[in-house]
């Protein structure tokens, strides 16, 4: 068995423990693709068309306002799920971009596969349901930090919950996830205790 098919696996016991062959049947939906850098996977207007386990690489998702600034929503990057989540679901045009900051390698089914193993195996679709309930709950969570914490508290929570990421992602992009002017980052960056 691949790597990549084994922490598929071992992300999807994670979440909620399955019988092996229901695990397998899951992980049987699921094909290598890869990208290169700066590849947009779904655009904004497009539906989702794939739900992405991440092997290799690191992505974002982003809106644009009506100037065309883009707001950075989320990275993804090994071993998660990842895809404009809403969009896959309910099968209905994206709001948001997702793209490829750096060559990438997947795991990726589609939304047709992935409701014939939801029907054919009913502990498939609790831990489809917790799974999305966890992303839910991360959402909430980042709202509450946007809206509620300064920028240097913003910063402080994502080194905690997330260090490896200033290694994987470009300031500029860390920066626009948080808020916070590119300039004012990097004086942060030298002026905080982490």
């Amino acid at each position: 068995m691949s790597d990549s098919l084994q922490q598929l696996k071992q992300l999807v016991n994670n979440i909620h423990p399955l019988p092996k062959k229901e695990v397998a049947a899951f992980a049987e939906v699921f094909k290598p693709h890869s990208v290169l850098k700066k590849q947009v996977l779904t655009n904004i207007g497009n539906k989702e068309r794939y739900l992405y386990f991440i092997t290799e690489g690191v992505q974002r998702i982003y809106s644009l306002d009506q100037d065309g600034k883009e707001a950075t929503i989320l990275f993804t990057y090994p071993y998660s799920f990842g895809g404009v989540l809403d969009s896959f679901m309910l099968q209905q045009p994206s709001k948001y971009c997702y793209e490829s900051l750096t060559a990438s390698s997947f795991l990726r089914t589609t939304f047709n596969k992935l409701q014939e193993v939801r029907k054919s195996y009913p502990s498939i679709e609790i831990m489809l349901n917790k799974g999305l309930t966890l992303a839910l709950s991360g959402v909430l969570e980042r709202l509450a930090e946007i809206q509620s914490l300064t920028a240097e508290e913003k910063l402080r929570r994502l080194f905690k919950r997330s260090p490896h990421i200033f290694q994987l992602v470009p300031q500029k992009y860390l920066a626009n996830y948080l808020g916070i002017d590119p300039t004012n980052f990097s004086k942060f960056m030298n002026s905080v205790k982490m």
